[in-house]
C-alpha cells in the first residue's frame, strides 16, 4: 500500500485487472546516497566489516579505513569451507552438523540467504525432528524473543543475513563450557561483508564459538566462477555422493569469486555517481535559489537578476526586428518596452538592455504600489474589525491565466503598510515555478539518461554525451524559470469578482456591450438606458479564527449567503475558497 511502479508499469498491470488507471508518479527530488552523505561537512563511522570496502570508501568519500584490535583476543575458529556437488547433498550434511551441535549443547546460529532457503532448512529440521527458531522478515515482530533464546544451549536459530542485526547474542554458562556458539552458513553470499557479519555474531568479548560455511558446485556465486573446473577436479578424484572438499584453495577461490563481483558492483556504483554529479551541479544551482524564494532572504536580488537576464534575451532574440520585439515585450512583459522604434535601430543592444532593464523595473515598481494601494484598505477593514482574532488573510493572485493562493500575516501586512504582502506573493509566485519547471527538468534528464545509453554502439562514451547535453537542458530550464517568473510578477494581481445583472435588458443597454447585426435601421434603435453600476467585490478571505465556535456569516461563489454559524461548520469551504466571511 502506497507504493506503486514507474515507467508507466503500474498502469498496464491495472490495465491488466480491469481497474481504474492512475496517473504516473513524478520525481519532484532525486539524490543518491552518495552525494546525500556528501553533503555533511564531516563524515565517519564503526562497521566491523568497512575494510573490504576499503577502496570504495575512499574513492567515493576520501575516507582512510582503519582497524581497530579487538578489547579481548579472538578465540573463535573459522573453518575452511565445504564443499559439495549438489544442493541436496549440502543440505543432507548442513542438517547432519546441526544435530551433532545440538547434542553436543552448543547453540546454533544457521545463516541463510533468502527467506525462502530459511523456510527450506526449516522444513528440513521439521523432518529429522531438531526443534528451532525461524527469524525472517515474516517473523520480525519476534525478533528479541527470538534472539534472547539464541545463545541458550542446545538452541536453534535459522535467520535470514538481514535479520536480527545490531543485537548480540548472550550465551549462558553452559553454552560457552560446551564450546561457544556455532555459525552455519548455508551458502557464500556475493559480498564478504555480509559472510563477515554472519562469523561476528559469534566469538564477541573473547567468547568462544565457531564458524563453518556450506557450499555446493549449484550455488549462483559458484556456477558463476569456477564451478565447472572444481567439478572436473572432483570427477577425477573419483569422489561418490556426498563426499565433500575442504581445502584452503577453495576456500580462497571462492573469495577471489567474491571479490570480483564486489569490484563489478562497485563499478556499478561508480559510475551512477558520476551521472548523478552532473545532476549535482543543477541540483546545487537550483536549491540555492529555490531557498532563497522559501526564505526571501536574497530573493530581491534573483528577482533583480532574473528581469536583466530576460531583457537581454529579449533584445539579443528581436534580431534588430522591433516589431516583434514590442509583441514579445507586450506577451512576456505586460508592457511596452519604453523604447522608440529610432532608438532601437542606432542603439547598441548593451544599452537597450539597461533602457528595457530601468524601465522594467520602474513599471514593476508602480504596479506594486498600484497592488497595495488595492489591497490595504480591505486588510485596514479586517484588521479593525476582527484583528485580534485573526492571524493570516488568504490571498488569490492571478497572471490572467494562472492563480495561486498567498498566505500573508495581517499584522506583519498591515505594520508594513502591504510590503510583507508584496514579499509574500514574489515568495510564492517563484517557489511555485521553481518546483514546477525542476519536476519537468528531472523528467527531461531521466529521458536524456536512458536516450544516451545507445550511444555505445558508435562507440562513444554516453556520460561524456550526457553532460554535454545536460548543460543544454539546464540552460533551457533555467530560461523557462526565468520568463515564467518574470511574466507572473509583471502581471499578477488580485482578481476582481463582477456582480452578473439578472436583468437580461440591462446587459443588452450597457455602454461597452457589443451591438447585434440586425435589419432595423439604425435611428429605429432604442436609446441606450445609463450604465448600470457594478458592484465589485474584493476576494481576500479571513482564516486562523481563535475561537472556531465563533459565529458567522459567509456568501459563496454562486451567491448563496449562511448567516449565523458556527466558524467550524464553514472553515473548509472558506480555506478552498468556496467561500468569503462577510461578518
Amino acid at each position: 500500500d502506497g507504493r506503486r511502479w514507474s515507467d508507466g508499469l503500474h498502469q498496464a498491470v491495472e490495465a491488466k485487472e480491469n481497474v481504474k488507471i492512475e496517473d504516473s508518479t513524478q520525481t519532484y527530488a532525486t539524490v543518491t546516497l552518495q552525494n546525500y552523505f556528501r553533503m555533511y561537512h564531516k563524515l565517519a563511522g564503526m562497521t566491523g566489516t568497512a575494510e573490504t570496502e576499503a577502496k570504495e570508501f575512499w574513492d567515493i568519500y576520501k575516507l582512510d579505513v582503519v582497524t581497530i584490535p579487538t578489547n579481548k583476543p579472538a578465540t573463535r575458529k573459522d573453518n575452511e569451507d565445504m564443499v559439495y556437488k549438489t544442493v541436496r547433498e549440502k543440505y543432507n550434511a548442513v542438517g547432519e552438523e546441526i544435530q551433532k551441535l545440538v547434542q553436543q549443547g552448543r547453540p546454533v546460529l544457521v545463516g541463510t540467504t533468502s527467506v525462502e532457503n530459511s523456510e527450506i532448512l526449516s522444513r528440513l529440521l521439521k523432518i529429522r525432528g531438531v526443534q528451532h527458531q525461524v527469524l525472517n522478515a515474516k517473523y520480525h515482530q519476534r525478533e528479541a524473543e527470538i534472539v534472547a533464546d539464541a545463545g541458550n544451549a542446545g538452541s536453534v536459530t535459522i535467520a535470514t543475513n538481514m535479520a536480527g542485526r545490531g543485537t548480540d547474542i548472550k550465551l549462558s554458562s553452559d553454552s560457552k563450557i560446551s564450546g561457544g556458539l556455532a555459525i552455519i552458513g548455508t551458502e557464500r553470499h556475493e559480498s564478504r561483508r555480509v559472510d563477515r557479519q554472519l562469523r561476528g555474531r559469534s566469538g564477541r568479548q573473547g567468547d568462544p564459538g565457531t564458524t563453518q560455511f556450506f557450499v555446493s558446485l549449484e550455488d549462483s556465486l559458484m556456477r558463476m566462477f569456477g564451478s565447472d573446473r572444481i567439478a572436473k577436479v572432483m570427477d577425477r578424484m573419483g569422489m561418490e555422493e556426498g563426499e565433500v572438499i575442504q581445502h584452503s584453495m577453495v576456500t580462497s577461490s571462492l573469495e577471489r569469486a567474491q571479490r570480483k563481483v564486489e569490484e563489478n558492483n562497485f563499478g556499478t556504483r561508480k559510475r551512477l555517481i558520476e551521472y548523478d554529479d552532473v545532476m549535482n551541479i543543477q541540483r546545487e544551482t537550483t536549491y540555492k535559489r529555490r531557498k532563497n524564494a522559501l526564505f526571501g532572504d536574497q530573493l530581491s536580488i534573483d528577482i533583480a537578476d532574473i528581469q536583466y537576464d530576460v531583457c537581454a534575451e529579449l533584445v539579443n532574440n528581436a534580431n534588430k526586428n522591433y516589431d516583434e520585439f514590442e509583441i514579445r515585450c507586450l506577451s512576456t512583459l505586460g508592457m511596452e518596452p519604453g523604447i522608440s522604434r529610432e532608438d532601437f535601430g542606432k542603439s547598441k543592444p548593451q544599452q537597450l538592455i539597461t533602457q528595457l532593464d530601468k524601465n522594467v523595473e520602474a513599471h514593476y515598481k508602480a504596479k506594486n504600489e498600484a497592488l497595495r494601494a488595492q489591497i490595504m484598505p480591505t486588510l485596514k477593514d479586517i484588521f479593525k474589525e476582527r484583528g485580534a482574532v485573526i492571524e493570516n488573510v488568504v490571498l488569490p493572485i492571478t497572471d490572467g491565466k494562472h492563480g495561486m493562493q498567498v498566505v500573508c500575516d495581517l499584522k506583519k501586512a498591515i505594520a508594513t503598510d502591504g510590503r510583507e504582502v508584496i514579499k509574500e506573493i514574489e515568495k510564492a509566485i517563484a517557489l511555485g515555478i521553481i518546483d514546477q519547471e525542476w519536476k519537468e527538468h528531472l523528467r527531461d534528464m531521466d529521458d536524456l539518461k536512458q536516450s544516451v545509453q545507445s550511444a555505445s554502439y558508435e562507440q562513444k562514451d554516453p556520460l561524456l554525451i550526457y553532460k554535454f547535453e545536460s548543460v543544454n537542458l539546464f540552460k533551457k530550464f533555467l530560461s523557462r524559470v526565468n520568463y515564467d517568473t518574470l511574466t507572473f510578477l509583471m502581471k499578477a494581481g488580485i482578481p476582481v469578482q463582477e456582480e452578473i445583472p439578472t436583468n437580461a435588458q440591462s446587459v443588452s443597454n450597457r455602454k461597452d456591450s457589443p451591438k447585434l447585426s440586425t435589419n432595423r435601421n439604425d435611428d429605429e434603435q432604442p436609446e441606450e438606458q445609463p450604465q448600470r453600476n457594478v458592484e465589485r467585490q474584493s476576494p481576500i478571505k479571513n482564516i486562523k479564527i481563535a475561537d472556531r465556535n465563533q459565529r458567522v456569516s459567509v456568501q459563496y461563489i454562486d451567491g448563496t449567503i449562511k448567516k449565523d454559524v458556527k466558524y467550524k461548520n464553514v472553515e473548509e469551504d472558506v480555506v478552498s475558497g468556496k467561500a468569503v466571511l462577510i461578518d
